[in-house]
């Protein structure tokens, strides 16, 4: 179940020891933190663009800028050839990836996913369906996952998961257990922290008095107004684009599922039947080079996180995700 703690933040600095000058100190921290949470995070080397990689590696890698650009270029130059390879002697493989049926079994599984708000508000704009997918000639657009979190998530569902557990798994619909740490850092302005990658600002929301329990104002209340932050639906699921299948979200669960041995996963499958539609579901990036994921040879596919001359795995430090969240309130007379 989620936990969220709210506290008031402090600007404190605690006193330097006597001797020893703060930069010298605040540099040995930082080392001692880095070492206690050192996490290490799944790259598919010799996709574009290249300076994005670089990047990632400056500001999240433990090394940090001190790491050997030249070397790091030399790797994604390596994996780039690979890729070329791939092309020539994998060509079309993404065309026969391999989708069936549901089992009937798991037809009241379904049933109840297809009535819950949180399938209803997120998938709301092309046809759905929920099928069996191929996992190794998913499409892949995200470029890296978290190793922790894919360690994490195959330990949670155990080694032999039956199929009504495996359509739990992959399409949950309970409570996630990130703990939510909530600041209050100004009159108007609050800071939500979390070491999900999922989380997120979902909405502003108009509300009722009647859906604010627990809440007593000083009067009579005429409406609220709600900044929803929270998490996403975090179902697996793929678009479905002529005979190819991009896997759009779901990324840690289906390598963890791969990662264990399981070759097919059910998921909701979103059919597209034309570029414009893409835009609608799918993020920008995608939509903008859909010829490269979509009509390419050999585009990127799940199978290459196993694949030792694509991937790297890099030592990182804990990130946490934060947002901020500010209001303003302005209150005037105009005559009517």
């Amino acid at each position: 179940m989620t936990q969220a703690v709210i506290e008031l933040e402090q600007d404190y600095e605690p006193e330097l020891v006597a001797g020893k000058p703060r930069k010298a100190q605040t540099k040995a921290r930082a080392a001692a933190q880095a070492a206690l949470t050192r996490e290490e995070e799944i790259w598919l080397l010799g996709l574009p663009p290249l300076g994005r990689y670089l990047e990632f590696v400056e500001e999240d890698g433990v090394e940090g800028a001190d790491a050997d650009r030249a070397a790091l270029i030399d790797e994604w130059r390596a994996a780039n050839d690979y890729y070329q390879e791939l092309e020539r002697s994998e060509t079309g493989i993404a065309n026969q990836v391999g989708r069936t049926e549901l089992d009937p079994a798991l037809s009241s599984l379904a049933a109840r996913m297809k009535a819950h708000p949180r399938y209803c508000r997120t998938f709301n704009s092309l046809p759905t369906s929920f099928g069996m997918v191929e996992l190794d000639r998913l499409i892949v657009y995200q470029k890296h996952v978290s190793r922790n979190f894919v360690d994490s998530l195959k330990t949670r569902i155990g080694p032999a998961p039956d199929d009504a557990a495996l359509f739990r798994f992959c399409l949950p619909l309970g409570k996630t257990d990130a703990p939510v740490r909530i600041r209050r850092v100004g009159s108007r302005r609050y800071v939500f922290s979390c070491e999900s990658t999922d989380f997120r600002f979902h909405e502003p929301a108009l509300l009722r008095p009647d859906q604010a329990n627990g809440y007593e104002s000083f009067g009579e209340i005429a409406g609220i107004v709600g900044l929803v932050v929270g998490f996403g639906s975090n179902f697996l699921n793929v678009i479905s684009v002529g005979k190819r299948l991009l896997l759009n979200n779901g990324y840690h669960r289906a390598c963890a599922l791969r990662a264990m041995g399981i070759t097919h996963a059910p998921c909701i499958i979103q059919k597209a039947t034309r570029a414009y539609e893409l835009g609608v579901v799918v993020k920008r990036d995608v939509a903008e080079n859909a010829e490269f994921y979509f009509e390419s040879a050999r585009p990127p596919l799940l199978k290459d996180f196993f694949d030792p001359k694509i991937r790297k795995v890099l030592p990182v430090r804990k990130r946490v995700r934060q947002i901020e969240v500010n209001f303003e309130v302005k209150d005037y007379l105009i005559p009517e």
